[in-house]
This record gives structure tokens, sequence and C-alpha cells, in this order.
């Protein structure tokens, strides 16, 4: 499970959003659910992404953090040659629920539904 350390570090300041974004994006791809949050492309593409914060919330024992996420997925065809399927990314959104845990920073990350 990853750890958000220094956004719980940043917990109640003013900067917490933008420390949060930041530790989310460093997290990287594979830590993130976005394959199964794809609703136009069947894969996802390159290895950027946005992140909103779109609510945080407090619980005596974590903080709930519901974020956007702003990214690429392409529609893969069969890689013939006679393949008509265009390799044009679309962007792909969805919503995440990170729940951090207020003693050892770990995240349980998990796909909203819209």
């Amino acid at each position: 499970m990853p750890q958000l350390i220094r956004a719980l570090g940043a917990w109640k300041n003013p900067h917490f959003n933008e420390v949060l974004k930041d530790e989310i994006r460093q997290l990287g791809m594979a830590a993130l659910p976005l394959q199964q949050g794809l609703s136009r492309s069947s894969h996802v593409s390159g290895d950027k992404y946005d992140v909103v914060v779109l609510n945080v919330a407090e619980e005596p024992q974590r903080i709930l953090v519901k974020a956007g996420i702003f990214y690429q997925g392409i529609i893969a065809g069969c890689s013939c040659a006679d393949d008509p399927t265009p390799v044009d990314e679309q962007t792909e959104y969805c919503v995440l629920q990170f729940d951090i845990d207020k003693r050892s920073a770990e995240a349980a990350i998990s796909l909203l539904e819209d």
C-alpha cells in the first residue's frame, strides 16, 4: 500500500492540496487503478496525469480525499499492417478515493463510480 507521508505532514496546512497532488503524481501510474477507470479507450497510454482535489474530509483515524484524475488512453488495434484503427490518444477522467491513515500515512486507493 503506498504511503503519502508528505501529504500527511501537510495536513491542516494551507498548502495541503498542492503537496497531496504532487505526491499522488509521484506515485506513478502503476499505483493507481487507471486501467479500470477507462471509459473512452482500451489501454492507458503514457505516464503523465493531472490531479484535481475534489473533496477532503476527516475522520478520527484517517483523511478522506476524493480526487479527479485526467490521463490519456488509446484504442489498441491488432497491430496488423492493414489495421485501420488510429492510435490517437483520448483524454480519460476518473475519480479516485484516497483513504490516508493518520498514523502510518498508508493510502488505500479505490476507483469511485460516477
